[in-house]
């Protein structure tokens, strides 16, 4: 009698295509949807700590997800950090350093490099990747990495949907916009609409919104909401001091605070889609920003994002540490969150892992698989060493420089001011205290191997005039 458990297992495993389902080479190969927001900061959402902003579905997929305290972008800028996302490489590897078409630079104490303005052709993207490995592939929204010879529908993605284009003109991007520029309900609508057609199949969907980027403009249905809760903060402390710019103080823009919840209502949407469908078990679905907020200007920028330092622009961690959500099929490591420093050109080879798909290091070379990270596997080795490079002049009045990050320790060079700042993360997250005089050993380090690392890629520098 003792035995028969035993005997009855194994039998149940010698069925048919059972002892393949249970090492999982038969399992269907996973879905994803990736979702970017334009701008979004750190702080703008309720589970990463807002107290104006409302996301309630997005805080409910962080809670079934595994939710990212360190996620960093390669830029504090939409087109490099879109061109990491899509090569798997840093930008400066692919010569896009500045949005696209960016800033001359005239007028500036510096002469700043000329960077291309589209993504090589010859670049193979996540998408051929997956493309190749039998997913079918969906882009639709911001773009913002070349015109129409190099359009996302010349880049591996089967299918391309521009709500600003007007068909009659002949590009392959259908559009039927309701009008409204950020369109957030159309690229919901095409997204659920090739869910729907390709459930069947293995599938790589790609939703780039517009917002939160400037123009705001106000989601009408939370429009009044938000005002009255702007109103009880009362008055607006002074703004905040950012070099030759300032930040805003707190959250209390009403018109930002409704667009945030149009992308949450969106998320919302499109995770009921995929439950309805019955395959929400079998998609990962990821939630990123291409760059911080936009809180520093001349004059306040439309967002905050306290406790961070600076914008969008910025290489301050307000400019490049994001959200980043991950749900799992079946919920998987639920509520997780860890404080190890993943980058966006991490998604290339994190999705081949998880599509069982080979990597290819020589195409996603800055990249580094989180797949350990998602299923909380602690024997990850020490972090590599973070870059960025961003030697041009930008409207959120940022000057050209470059930063490394190597463990606790930040470095941020300013080469337009002559001068290096030195914090440490770990006790300094809004990087107040500059201890660049009082630790002049490790700053000639950090800098050396920032300079090498430039080196090593090929990176412009911006010169004197």
């Amino acid at each position: 009698m003792r035995s028969f458990p035993v005997l009855l297992t194994a039998c149940f495993l010698l069925q048919p295509g059972v002892l393949m389902a249970n090492t999982g080479e038969n399992a269907p190969k996973p879905n994803f949807l990736f979702l970017l927001v334009d701008d979004l900061g750190w702080a703008d959402l309720g589970c990463y700590g807002s107290t104006f902003h409302e996301t309630p579905h997005l805080d409910r997929l962080a809670k079934e997800g595994v939710r990212f305290t360190d996620a960093y972008t390669a830029a504090s800028i939409c087109s490099p950090t879109r061109a990491s996302l899509m090569t798997g490489k840093h930008p400066v590897r692919v010569d896009i350093t500045d949005w696209i078409p960016g800033s001359s630079g005239q007028g500036h104490r510096m002469k700043t490099p000329q960077d291309t303005h589209q993504l090589a052709l010859e670049e193979v993207t996540i998408a051929e990747a997956l493309k190749e490995g039998g997913y079918s592939t969906f882009y639709t929204g911001k773009w913002h990495l070349g015109g129409k010879a190099f359009s996302p529908d010349k880049q591996g993605f089967d299918e391309y949907y521009d709500p600003h284009h007007d068909p009659s003109r002949g590009s392959p991007g259908k559009g039927r916009t309701t009008g409204r520029k950020h369109a957030t309900i159309d690229l919901t609508r095409e997204t659920k609409s090739f869910i729907r057609r390709n459930r069947d199949a293995p599938f790589f969907a790609y939703l780039a919104y517009y917002d939160i980027h400037t123009p705001i403009i106000a989601e009408k249905n939370y429009q009044e909401h938000y005002t009255r809760k702007a109103a009880l903060l009362g008055p607006s402390p002074k703004p905040i001091r950012e070099h030759d710019g300032v930040s805003r103080p707190r959250q209390d823009n009403a018109a930002l605070a409704s667009m945030v919840q149009a992308v949450d209502d969106s998320v919302g949407e499109l995770v009921a889609h995929l439950g309805e469908l019955g395959i929400l078990e079998n998609t990962y679905v990821f939630f990123f920003s291409d760059n911080g907020g936009l809180c520093t200007k001349n004059t306040v920028g439309p967002g905050c994002n306290l406790p961070l330092r600076a914008s969008k622009g910025w290489l301050y961690e307000g400019g490049i540490r994001v959200p980043l959500i991950v749900r799992q099929p079946g919920k998987k490591n639920a509520g997780a969150q860890p404080t190890d420093y993943v980058l966006s050109t991490d998604l290339y080879p994190t999705l081949l892992g998880l599509a069982s798909l080979p990597l290819r290091p020589g195409q996603h070379a800055d990249g580094r698989s989180f797949e350990d990270l998602l299923v909380g596997d602690k024997s990850r080795k020490a972090p590599r060493r973070l870059y960025w490079h961003y030697p041009h002049y930008h409207g959120s009045t940022w000057t050209p420089g470059a930063a490394i990050r190597d463990g606790d320790w930040k470095l941020i060079e300013f080469y337009h001011y002559g001068k290096v700042e030195l914090y440490n993360l770990k006790d300094d997250l809004g990087e107040a205290k500059d201890l660049a005089a009082r630790f002049p050993g490790r700053t000639r380090e950090l800098r050396q191997r920032l300079r090498v690392w430039q080196e090593e890629t090929g990176a412009r520098m911006p010169t004197p005039r």
